[in-house]
């Protein structure tokens, strides 16, 4: 049979532009970065995919670690399914390794127009290894620790150890010896929108596009200003403003919040991020941690319906909680991780000790059991309603649903409520997840989910149940 070849050059041509077409699809879809998702804002999407971000690790400036510790740090995130750490760009000596960005001279001042190479080495060193690993990172661009109490003495920003300006221009004092909640520090007042302090604001200035000048090349990369700051908005507001427009004018997307240090995240303190979206892109309400029992989850939930309207990613980059710190404890930290999860949250992390689990076995355990349920129904596709659960206890059980396709309940510590749904009689499996050991307890059984149907632990600890349709 002949063949018009005129025909066979159409398909020969139709079949090679839509195989170029798709692989430019591919390609553009890799190259995306770190942004809402386009089909449920309420979530991350990166490299164009949809993703669900957890995490654990031991330290809150992971960049200052020397590669040696870092590398295998990162390798055991991956490897457990973790895919966010918090990075702030704090100097402050806690473990004796970490440096200062400025340069040191033989005098033993520093000078600030003069950088030290050692630290930004590392810190495009541990921005190259996490994107390598689809590691996202929040960056904390100001730690308010760094510059009061006993950290302040020997900072580099203290005129005393710096050539570049003296006390009278800088108007810094010898010592700050309050907690720096206490907001006495005028570093934070330098902005053009506060005192307009430029014998400071400029070396700041510099120093935060030093740090664009790294991250910006990266797409793996979210912007928190401060670590739990109670300053003065407009502080918030200029370094919002100013890390966007030189994003702007470098063609690259980025999303920016604000982490408040008010516990009760329905003071107005909060709404300085909730009622801004245009200047927030995501919403960071980690200090939501501190609370305990259902109150965590009913908090989180009015963030929620209070952002319905123009819902964006809630994170929550430190879930506090460990035996060793004195914010509660470690089974306080599991259940607050897991409500947050359950109840709708972008990304939840463990803190690092010791007010956190970091990488420990309590948090590996968590996030592995994340991900097996992952593979069974995607959290980014669920609501969390706890509507539908009745003969419920305060803080016993806690629902995610796709109404008629899956349900996701967890159970602090056991529980027995009655799924009310309006099925029928339908076809679902139900699997057990063992939180305590990361484990299914048994393969799928065949679950009659009927209008009312009784589900309960298989005892006292803490379990989840998985629902989906047969």
């Amino acid at each position: 049979m002949k063949v018009n070849k005129t025909v066979l050059f159409l398909i020969i041509s139709i079949f090679f532009v839509g195989t170029v077409e798709g692989q430019s699809l591919i390609l553009f879809k890799s190259r995306r970065p770190i942004q809402p998702w386009s089909k449920n804002p309420s979530f991350w999407e990166y490299k164009g995919e949809p993703l669900i971000l957890l995490g654990g690790s031991n330290d809150d400036n992971l960049f200052q670690w020397p590669e040696e510790i870092l590398i295998p740090h990162l390798d055991s995130m991956k490897l457990v399914g973790a895919n966010y750490v918090r990075n702030t760009l704090s100097d402050r000596k806690d473990m004796g390794f970490e440096l200062y960005p400025f340069k040191q001279l033989e005098s033993g001042r520093y000078d600030l127009n003069e950088w030290n190479d050692e630290y930004w080495k590392r810190f495009e060193t541990f921005l190259k290894e996490t994107a390598k690993r689809d590691i996202i990172v929040q960056i904390e661009l100001w730690d308010r620790f760094d510059y009061s109490q006993k950290n302040w003495p020997p900072h580099p920003y203290n005129p005393d150890n710096n050539i570049n300006y003296s006390k009278k221009e800088s108007g810094f004092s010898d010592n700050y010896p309050d907690h720096a909640g206490s907001n006495k520090q005028p570093f934070f007042f330098t902005s053009p929108l506060q005192r307009d302090n430029e014998s400071v604001f400029n070396f700041q200035k510099k120093f935060i596009d030093k740090v664009l000048s790294y991250t910006l090349k990266h797409r793996h990369v979210l912007y928190c200003i401060d670590n739990e700051t109670s300053g003065d908005e407009n502080w918030s507001s200029f370094w919002a403003d100013y890390i966007q427009s030189v994003a702007d004018k470098k063609n690259k997307k980025i999303c920016v919040t604000e982490m408040w240090d008010n516990w009760d995240m329905r003071t107005d303190i909060h709404r300085r991020t909730f009622d801004h979206p245009e200047k927030y892109q995501f919403c960071e309400v980690s200090q939501n941690t501190h609370q305990k029992g259902e109150a965590v989850w009913t908090n989180f939930q009015w963030v929620r319906d209070y952002i319905r309207e123009k819902p964006r990613p809630i994170n929550i980059v430190k879930t506090y909680g460990a035996d060793t710190g004195r914010y509660g404890n470690s089974k306080d930290a599991v259940h607050r991780w897991w409500m947050h999860l359950i109840g709708g949250a972008a990304s939840t992390r463990f803190h690092r000790p010791n007010s956190g689990l970091g990488l420990n076995e309590l948090a590996v355990t968590s996030i592995s059991a994340a991900r097996k349920i992952e593979s069974v129904v995607k959290f980014y596709v669920m609501e969390a309603d706890n509507s539908f659960l009745l003969d419920r206890a305060e803080h016993e059980a806690y629902l995610a649903c796709k109404p008629g396709e899956a349900y996701v309940i967890f159970f602090p510590n056991g529980g027995d409520v009655r799924l009310n749904v309006d099925l029928g009689n339908s076809d679902f499996e139900i699997r057990w997840m063992d939180i305590s050991t990361g484990e299914w307890q048994t393969e799928p059984q065949l679950f009659n989910l009927g209008n009312s149907t009784r589900i309960t632990t298989p005892d006292k600890k803490a379990w989840v149940a998985v629902l989906k349709r047969a």
